[in-house]
């Protein structure tokens, strides 16, 4: 009897794991604060769990067989728990996550915040994949212990790349109105986060979708009282204008970090996508942007092997990254994505000749964010510190999105530092506090 109540009255407890972008850290992050608001503790994935909860994408391939590992990891360590798959590959594919063993609810990118409705239901295996216009806020918490905020504005996507899932996978294009954002991110400072990230689907659709302009939503969160940091995450590269450009120009609080994906170096690859802009524009916004911020650092989204990619054509993407100041390479292989025009193209390019493509697009990034890096050695930064590793060194990131490491006794997690970076040794850069 005594072994029963404690069973009773023992505190239930929610593994977690997200994948993907950073849009789903923050769906993520406000699912994790209800857990924790019902009396839920927050444990590691892969400890035992009465409920684990898989964030998922379904961008690529690799990304589908990694939600799939992750079904039977989360199966195996909490095999009398509840296994709840969301996101873009519930959205997708629920059919084939049903039959999979232990998973007891299915919710698709809308669904996904009524977790807690569907949990006090007794019905197990429950499937729900409606797609919703609906707008669902979402932001990091406390509960996820991260230093960075990250705050979505946007959902969804009404473009029609070729290659492209996520509009069917996360619907049209949604937002959220300046004054609830404005509200969130006070929210958020008032949590103790110094630096905010603006994230969604593709939120430089905010004011077409809206009728309010992305700018003066930046410009509202920009004075809110405690802020010290904003960034923005990924930005097509046809929505970022000049009204923007200077705005974040002019604000000490804006970051000199941008993401802006590329996809292809060719006109002719970039035209079969139907994406928005070609190579003269894409180069000519990169030194806008640099001439703006010189110490700007640039990410950029690439696909290769994209369905008749002739070596040359790959080429071309590989001596423009070359030539531009991108100094973050996200590459991906091109994935067949279920009901896209590129799947359906003719002369797919082979695997192993895409791992080849892939290698080299990487090392280039490698290279190039070595160079940029060894040459802001002499330069300060203010530095927010994330954790300190084995080794006895915090680190945390620069303006421009390079990860420092310096050695101190005092802890620095969530804190900002003027650091003076020193050294670039075995692939990091480290630095010292200046004060």
């Amino acid at each position: 009897m005594n072994e029963l109540r404690e069973h009773k009255t023992k505190q239930k407890t929610v593994a977690f794991h997200t994948m993907g972008c950073r849009l789903n850290f923050s769906e993520s992050g406000s699912i994790s604060e209800g857990f924790v608001k019902r009396g839920y503790q927050i444990v590691d994935f892969g400890q035992r769990a009465d409920v684990v909860f898989i964030n998922t994408c379904t961008v690529t391939d690799g990304a589908d067989s990694t939600c799939r590992n992750l079904i039977r990891k989360a199966y195996k360590s909490s095999p009398e728990g509840r296994i709840v798959v969301a996101g873009c590959y519930a959205q997708m594919e629920a059919p084939k996550i049903q039959k999979m063993t232990g998973v007891d609810l299915i919710l698709g990118t809308s669904e996904k915040y009524k977790v807690f409705d569907y949990l006090a239901e007794e019905e197990g295996n429950l499937v729900k994949i409606d797609k919703t216009n609906e707008f669902w806020g979402a932001a990091t918490t406390t509960a996820d212990s991260h230093t960075r905020a990250f705050l979505k504005i946007q959902d969804g996507c009404n473009y029609i790349c070729s290659f492209c899932i996520i509009p069917q996978a996360r619907g049209r294009s949604r937002t959220i109105g300046i004054k609830e954002a404005v509200k969130l991110a006070q929210n958020l400072v008032e949590d103790g986060f110094k630096e905010i990230v603006l994230t969604g689907v593709n939120i430089g659709e905010y004011e077409s979708t809206s009728g309010q302009k992305l700018s003066d939503l930046v410009k509202e969160i920009i004075q809110i009282p405690g802020l010290k940091r904003l960034r923005l995450s990924s930005v097509e590269p046809n929505t970022l204008n000049d009204e923007l450009l200077s705005l974040l120009e002019n604000s000490s609080k804006a970051m000199d970090h941008f993401h802006i994906p590329l996809q292809s170096g060719s006109d002719e690859i970039l035209k079969s996508m139907r994406r928005k802009y070609d190579v003269a524009f894409y180069r000519e916004l990169i030194h806008k942007i640099k001439r703006k911020f010189p110490h700007a650092a640039f990410g950029a989204d690439i696909i290769v092997g994209y369905p008749g990619e002739s070596e040359k054509q790959f080429n071309e993407t590989y001596e423009l990254l070359k030539e531009l100041p991108i100094t973050h390479f996200h590459v991906f292989p091109f994935s067949k994505r279920q009901k896209t025009t590129a799947a359906k193209l003719p002369e797919q390019i082979q695997g192993h000749e895409k791992k080849r493509r892939v290698k080299k697009m990487i090392e280039l990034g490698e290279e190039k964010l070595a160079e940029f890096s060894q040459s802001m050695l002499g330069e300060s930064f203010e530095v927010l510190f994330e954790k300190k590793n084995r080794e006895g060194y915090f680190s945390g990131y620069t303006s421009n999105y390079l990860r420092v490491y310096v050695p101190s006794k005092e802890e620095l997690k969530n804190k900002i530092r003027k650091v003076k970076l020193t050294d670039w040794r075995e692939g990091k850069l480290y630095g010292e506090i200046i004060y």
